[in-house]
């Protein structure tokens, strides 16, 4: 069972090619532009995944 964390950095990776979530201080590696169908994906993931959960 992954962790909540581990699921946000998958779905992170997977669906908005995010490297990782962690702060580094640095607009280039911290600021992405990301399509709104892309959002939607990941915030359907992290639904799915939270509704797997329980």
């Amino acid at each position: 069972m992954q962790t909540r964390d581990e699921a946000l950095a998958k779905i992170a990776a997977t669906i908005l090619n995010l490297e990782t979530l962690e702060t580094r201080n640095s607009d280039r590696l911290d600021f992405h532009e990301v399509a709104v169908w892309g959002i939607k994906a990941a915030l359907e993931a992290a639904y799915a995944a939270g509704h797997e959960a329980k």
